[in-house]
């Protein structure tokens, strides 16, 4: 029996054709997956409310929408920058902690809403280009940040999927349990540095 994911894969090559970029044997099918598809929900989500009602709380106590969509933002701008850097084979650490920092949420959060749904879309599509440009050499690459963290590039997918996931909750939009994908671990949380 095939697997599911397998198929879907195989369907959208022959779909696309010569030409199309594609994830590299050894990328993390199952969490880039999970990742894409958290990218999808949450923008439905997003896309669902109201540019008024981004100032309302999420469901993290003390964290507007705002500044959540900030943070979803900004995370997969980092992790691409993070990978880019992987994927070049800098040596030296990567120039700064590997965490969103609150000066960005800060600007983030006081964004046109069309500008912060904006910064989402973007640096998602960019981080997207980026694991597909990774060949199997570069999923096994570890990055140290400013400080002194290491990045496994092959945890940066199963990252962003616990993020995305956990923060399509925190939305408070209309996000359901139910909608996780059936394999997806259920131990989600929004990190709490906010």
């Amino acid at each position: 029996m095939i697997d599911p994911l397998d198929a879907a894969r195989q369907a959208l090559r022959a779909r696309q054709g010569e030409g199309a970029r594609y994830d590299a044997p050894s990328a993390p099918a199952r969490e880039l997956d999970w990742a894409r598809r958290g990218t999808a929900y949450f923008l439905r989500l997003l896309n669902g409310l109201a540019d008024d009602v981004l100032d309302a709380p999420s469901r993290i106590p003390g964290l507007s929408r705002r500044r959540l969509v900030a943070h979803a933002g900004y995370h997969a701008r980092l992790l691409g920058e993070i990978i880019a850097w992987g994927r070049a084979g800098r040596r030296e650490p990567f120039p700064r902690a590997a965490t969103v920092t609150a000066e960005e949420l800060d600007f983030g959060e006081i964004q046109p809403p069309h500008a912060l749904r904006y910064l989402f879309e973007h640096a998602a599509v960019h981080l997207n280009v980026e694991w597909r440009d990774m060949t199997d050499e570069d999923w096994d690459r570890v990055v140290e940040d400013g400080d002194g963290r290491r990045v496994a590039l092959s945890d940066t997918a199963l990252e962003r999927a616990r993020l995305l996931w956990a923060g399509a909750f925190a939305l408070d939009a209309g996000g359901r349990d139910a909608d996780l994908p059936s394999d997806f671990p259920r131990n989600l949380e929004f990190p709490a540095s906010l």
